[in-house]
C-alpha cells in the first residue's frame, strides 16, 4: 500500500495560478502507484472539483461538507473503495490557551480538525493544525498551549479508532520541538521516516530571516505496519502551462507500506 500526503497551499484564489497547481498535481499522482492521498488546504468545492478531476483514477473521495467546501480542508482521495468517513472539529480554544494570539488565529483554529477515512483493514487519518507564524515552537511561545491542546484532541481521536492507523497531514509544528516530542511519546505513534526528517516546506516562500523546518508527518499506530520506502516528494519546480513553478509551498510524502 502506497500513502502519500500533500499540503496543496490552498489560498489564495487569486493569483496563485491555482487552476494550472492542482492540475499539474493531479497529473503527478495519475502516473504513480499511489492507493491513497490525504490533501490539506482543499478550502473550496471549487479546489475539490479542480482536484478530482485531474485524477479520474481516485474514485472515491472521503471528506466532510460544509458551507464552502471540505471541512478543515481536508480531502483524502482513494483508488479503493472507502467504507465510511468521519470528522473530528477542533474545539475553538480556551481564553487561556490564546493569550496574545490574533483574532484570526483563534477563528482559524476551531476550524481545524482530523477526518478519519476507513479503508479495508486500515484507517486512514487527515489533518491540519493551526499555523505559527512566529516559527518558534519553545514552550514560552505564544501558539504553544494552542497547539499542545490541538494535538491532544487529535491523539485521542487516534486512540479511538480501532485497528492499524495511518495518520498523515501538516501539523504546523517542528519535528524537533517538544510539542513533537510529546506527542509521538503520549500516543506512541512511529514516524515513517524514522529519524530522518528534511525540511518539508520550500525556503523559497519563507522570508530571508526564517528557516525551513520539517513539518508534515506520516505516522503510524501499529507494529504490524511495516515500511518499506519513505520518500518527498515534489521536491522540484515542475513545467505548467505559466512557466515551471513548484505545484505548493510544501514538499509532499510519499510511504510504501505492508499491512
Amino acid at each position: 500500500m502506497i500513502v502519500a500526503s500533500l499540503n496543496t497551499r490552498g489560498i489564495p484564489l487569486r493569483g496563485s495560478r491555482l487552476g494550472e497547481r492542482y492540475a499539474a498535481i493531479g497529473a503527478v499522482f495519475e502516473a504513480s502507484d499511489v492507493d491513497v492521498v490525504n490533501f490539506q488546504e482543499v478550502l473550496t468545492y471549487y479546489h475539490l472539483r479542480r482536484l478530482t478531476k485531474a485524477m479520474p483514477s481516485y474514485r472515491f473521495a472521503g471528506y466532510r461538507r460544509s458551507v464552502a467546501g471540505p471541512a478543515g480542508g481536508l480531502l483524502t482521495l482513494s483508488r479503493t473503495p472507502i467504507a465510511r468517513t468521519a470528522y473530528r472539529r477542533m474545539p475553538m480554544p480556551p481564553a487561556a490557551d490564546a493569550v496574545g494570539l490574533p483574532r484570526l488565529s483563534r477563528l482559524k483554529a476551531s476550524l481545524k480538525g482530523v477526518l478519519l477515512t476507513s479503508l479495508s483493514g486500515v484507517t486512514v487519518a487527515n489533518t491540519h493544525l493551526l499555523a505559527n507564524f512566529d516559527g518558534d515552537w519553545s514552550d514560552s511561545n505564544r501558539y504553544y498551549r494552542l497547539h499542545q491542546g490541538q494535538l491532544a484532541v487529535l491523539g485521542r481521536a487516534v486512540a479511538a479508532i480501532d485497528g492499524p492507523t495511518i495518520l498523515s497531514g501538516d501539523f504546523n509544528i517542528a519535528r524537533d520541538s517538544t510539542l513533537y516530542g510529546d506527542f509521538i511519546r503520549d500516543t506512541g505513534l512511529v514516524d515513517a521516516f524514522g529519524a530522518d526528517c528534511p525540511p518539508t516546506f520550500h525556503a523559497s516562500y519563507l522570508h530571508s530571516n526564517q528557516t525551513a523546518h520539517c513539518i508534515d508527518f506520516l505516522l503510524l499506530s501499529d507494529p504490524s505496519i511495516s515500511v518499506e520506502a519513505a520518500q518527498l516528494t515534489f521536491t522540484e519546480q515542475l513545467p505548467m502551462p505559466g512557466g515551471p513553478d513548484y505545484l505548493t509551498d510544501h514538499l509532499g510524502l510519499q510511504v510504501t507500506l505492508a499491512l
